[in-house]
């Protein structure tokens, strides 16, 4: 417990350290989406039998930005120590893999939790937002954080510079998290494009939240739960293995 004590504290202070752009800006970039997709199709849009849309947008959007800070936190960490060669130090240091998964899935939770909680935080006052299943919300919030850290540093170890990271987050996860249902509900697609949805492992983290927030979903809960689950076991278990191989770090 030490070891993941160690690199769960270091991450901590790493990311608490640069708050404004790692907590602060996620927050405010949500509200600006916020901001405008409420106001420009609102009026447009029917969701769940009459729920207000911004209702609808709202755990989409604390959604959205959890996955991607839980993934950003992670992957950038590791390409950091890549490329400033620091990672030495802790592949020297009497640490067991499993010990530097969990410091580093640990800390990629908090932050993805904190900005999603930040942004409920900042608009749920506003909104009347109805907190339905709060143990559905906290279960799937720390899942989704969980499995995003993981791939997080699936992908860390994968690259070999900050292009590669970028290229990994600009083509995998943000499109991922574009077209799991933040913005609009599945079952208002085609046909053909429920089932790309339904391919994806972020839209049941998507819709599993918004279900414990609003009561409603696209799918059944326990669906989206034996998703995540599966989602957090294979990314879990490669993100272990390639550090257990040291995959591109050791060399």
């Amino acid at each position: 417990m030490n070891g993941v004590r160690t690199v769960f504290v270091k991450e901590m202070l790493r990311f608490w350290k640069v708050s404004l752009q790692t907590l602060a800006a996620p927050i405010l970039t949500s509200l600006l989406y916020l901001l405008i997709f409420s106001h420009a199709i609102a009026s447009h849009v029917t969701v769940f039998g009459g729920v207000p849309y911004t209702s609808f947008l709202i755990p989409g959007l604390a959604m959205m930005t959890l996955l991607q800070n839980a993934f950003a936190n992670s992957a950038s960490s590791l390409i950091q120590s890549k490329v400033t060669g620091n990672i030495v130090f802790m592949l020297l240091a009497p640490l067991r893999s499993v010990e530097i998964y969990a410091g580093y899935c640990a800390a990629s939770v908090v932050r993805g939790v904190v900005v999603g909680a930040g942004l409920i935080a900042a608009t749920a006052p506003f909104v009347g937002l109805p907190f339905a299943h709060p143990l559905w919300i906290a279960a799937f919030a720390v899942l989704g954080a969980a499995m995003l850290g993981s791939l997080g540093i699936v992908a860390g170890m994968w690259s070999e510079k900050f292009d590669h990271m970028a290229s990994f987050q600009n083509f995998i996860v943000v499109p991922a998290t574009f077209l799991s249902g933040v913005f609009y509900s599945v079952a208002s697609l085609p046909p053909f494009w429920r089932e790309v949805s339904a391919a994806n492992p972020f839209f049941y983290l998507v819709d599993g939240v918004r279900y414990g927030f609003l009561g409603a979903s696209d799918v059944s809960p326990w669906i989206s739960f034996g998703a995540a689950l599966a989602g957090n076991a294979a990314c879990g278990l490669l993100a272990w293995a390639w550090l257990e191989r040291g995959h591109k770090i050791r060399n």
